[in-house]
């Protein structure tokens, strides 16, 4: 068994090959990516070997190449790598070798490679939420000019058209004229975004009709189409988290834990570098859950702690609670249950926050 050190770059890849004793058996070489094949054929005396890949803009198109082609391929999580992120003497033909090296002994933190399908759905996702972002941006700024001659409109209307009657009837006399240009580039630019943000919004719906963790996480009050194929983008296949805590660590919702010596151990902050898009779904659905079904289960359980820990930290509790609930419900296939368990329903009277 051999292993490949990858070191890829927007335009080229630096290779290496180990041998399971640690042997360097191919010295980093250089090859363009615009030289796919000279790829594998630098590999193919080495089989059965498998391929170490750093997360980075440039692993997709390595994932495809080297599975078309039956090697193993393992995507190293990037900001993990201690090793090679802290070095004082970095090249790329160094990084390669180690990052095989590292593989050999055991110690690449993996992460796992999306299908091109996952994949798809993910830059679907990303896409409207910035032009989500882009067009809060622009209303954010005319708010801005609208506070700084003591004016105020309630948060989202300036996307409504009696929004826009107010902007036009109370505001603007009182904008100067460079405030006004501003305010009309920028309502020019929600305008244009509208209709691609609606496009968007009719293409996940239909991406989602299409999945059927989609449709089963859609039972769940507060979950949309958005949120439900965001989920499944990055949470499938479900067989990936053994139990709901793994599911849990993964989305960074449960807390850090620290103990050194004989002291007890000290639970901390929610920890960072996590997959942020899946925490904030899950934390975000919380909030529509509560708005769309104020009686369930799992409004009563944020309820129950809201008051003792604040509406912060219950949020996210609770956020941890609907996470087991979708691996308990993406495992077994059945749809949300508005009855909470035997154990969920003990613990909306005890005073610990799961």
């Amino acid at each position: 068994m051999y292993v490949a050190g990858i070191d890829a770059h927007a335009t080229y890849l630096v290779v290496g090959v180990v041998s399971n004793t640690g042997q360097l058996v191919q010295q980093p070489t250089r090859i363009a990516n615009s030289e796919p094949q000279r790829l594998v054929d630098l590999l193919e005396p080495y089989r059965p070997v498998e391929a170490v890949v750093e997360t980075s803009p440039a692993w997709p198109w390595l994932y495809e190449l080297l599975n078309q082609h039956g090697i193993g391929f393992v995507l190293a999580h990037a900001k993990k790598l201690r090793l090679i992120a802290e070095a004082n003497y970095k090249t790329d033909e160094i990084d390669a070798e180690v990052l095989a090296r590292m593989r050999v002994a055991g110690l690449i933190p993996e992460v796992h490679p999306k299908s091109s399908d996952q994949r798809e759905q993910a830059l679907l996702i990303r896409h409207r939420t910035r032009l989500v972002r882009i067009r809060t941006a622009a209303a954010g700024r005319i708010h801005a000019e609208l506070h700084a001659v003591g004016l105020r409109l309630p948060r989202g209307r300036l996307l409504t058209k009696k929004g826009r009657e107010a902007l036009l009837e109370s505001a603007w006399p009182r904008l100067r004229t460079e405030q006004r240009r501003l305010a009309e580039t920028h309502l020019t630019l929600i305008d244009h975004l509208r209709p691609m943000i609606g496009a968007l919004d009719k293409r996940i719906e239909e991406v989602g009709q299409a999945i059927p963790a989609v449709e089963l996480l859609r039972t769940i009050p507060g979950i949309g189409s958005f949120r439900g194929l965001l989920i499944a983008t990055e949470v499938l296949p479900i067989d990936r988290f053994p139990t709901p805590a793994h599911l849990v660590s993964y989305a960074g919702l449960a807390p850090t834990s620290r103990k050194s010596g004989l002291a007890p151990v000290r639970h901390g902050s929610i920890p960072a570098g996590v997959n942020r898009w899946l925490r904030g779904a899950f934390v975000q659905s919380v909030l529509s859950h509560m708005q769309s079904d104020p009686d369930s289960w799992l409004a009563r359980y944020y309820d129950a702690h809201k008051k003792r820990i604040g509406w912060q930290t219950a949020r996210v509790a609770a956020a941890r609670k609907l996470a087991r609930a979708t691996h308990a419900m993406l495992r077994t296939g059945e749809v949300w249950q508005q009855r909470a368990s035997t154990d969920e329903r003990g613990e909306l009277g005890t005073q610990h926050v799961a």
